[in-house]
């Protein structure tokens, strides 16, 4: 599904966001796939000059895009929970993100805090469920501020959204040479939730005999994450459990500034999003000390999904030779170096 010119909307957002952006846009373009870039200032600088964070019409301008590369979102100065939940998870709800696809993959000469683990160890994707569970915003508060506060958070699980995002894990592990997924939840106490999650799986696996199943409740995969990490392949979760065990996997797998991902609509009836896991840091913005190879890879995962596999693979393996490089020969680079190193590579 090789597109001749990517369309590609840009959202730098706060602190660090805009340095890394421009990296991963280096490497895009030193890839050789083309694309047009329209950049939206989104994020706490809007915020404060308009009030707005997401207007309506910016929001059907990004419906019209092929993809949405992210930088990071979140300053101190806005109150918490307003960037966040009216800009990225209106973003990812309304442009139907159903799938969270984190890889967790230890590169060759990254230090992990496990010591003497191996890169074949740690070789798993997480495939988050993205528009339901406890974050579909489902609750509320009574008698707020008194001792008789009464507050609630519901998770909301259909059969629809669970069954769209265990296919999506399914196919995911066909493509994988171990060809195993294991559902991640907490069947004995959330017996409701993890009883849709498990038979759907169970049905879904009849479709898929090929693929191994496996299931483990999310407090034993969080310590199996850390103890037997090469247990794990493919892994289907819901939203809450996922964004939980996404940030383990990236401290075992060398660390956040590491780690990429993409809020993917399998469907295409809207354009994906790709992203670092991490942060704004805004105590280093604009210091040139952070490391974009965690955006990098995430325009990896952009242009795999849009289906330049080849130019993902280039991407992928420029990152990995420089990690090796910084582990034999480091010195300290600034973030602009880094993105010049890993564009060359690139483009051999």
């Amino acid at each position: 599904m090789e597109s001749s010119n990517i369309r590609l909307a840009v959202i730098p957002g706060d602190g660090i966001g805009t340095e890394v952006v421009a990296e991963g846009l280096k490497v895009l373009n030193a890839a050789g796939v083309k694309s047009e870039t329209t950049e939206y200032d989104l994020g706490a600088r809007r915020y404060h000059a308009t009030g707005q964070t997401l207007p309506d019409e910016v929001l059907d301008e990004l419906r019209g895009y092929d993809a949405i590369l992210l930088g990071a979102v979140g300053d101190p100065s806005v109150p918490p929970g307003v960037l966040e939940r009216d800009l990225l998870l209106r973003l990812r709800f309304e442009l139907d993100h159903y799938v969270n696809l984190r890889p967790v993959k230890l590169f060759p000469g990254v230090t992990t805090p496990l010591g003497q683990a191996r890169p074949e160890d740690i070789d798993m994707v997480v495939v988050r469920e993205g528009t339901e569970g406890p974050y579909a915003g489902a609750g509320g508060a009574m008698r707020r501020g008194t001792p008789h506060e009464i507050a609630t958070q519901e998770s909301l699980n259909t059969a629809y959204g669970v069954e769209r995002v265990v296919r999506y894990a399914f196919e995911k592990a066909m493509t994988r040479p171990r060809r195993k997924l294991t559902l991640v939840h907490k069947t004995n106490v959330l017996t409701y939730a993890g009883d849709l999650w498990g038979r759907t799986v169970d049905r879904l696996g009849l479709e898929f005999p090929e693929v191994e199943t496996d299931y483990c409740h999310v407090d034993a995969a969080s310590m199996f994450f850390i103890t037997q990490p090469q247990r794990f392949d493919v892994i289907v979760t819901d939203n809450l459990f996922g964004d939980i065990l996404t940030d383990i996997g990236a401290a075992v797998a060398g660390g956040i500034g590491l780690a990429a991902s993409g809020n993917v609509n399998p469907a295409r009836t809207a354009p994906s999003m790709f992203e670092p896991v991490h942060g704004s840091a805004p105590d280093i913005a604009g210091q040139g000390k952070a490391d974009p190879t965690a955006t990098i890879l995430s325009v990896a995962m952009l242009l795999d999904h849009l289906g330049h596999a080849q130019a993902a693979a280039r991407v992928e393996q420029a990152v990995a030779d420089d990690l090796i490089e910084r582990q034999s020969a480091w010195t300290a680079r600034s973030t602009r170096e880094i993105g010049d190193d890993i564009a060359a590579r690139v483009a051999g």
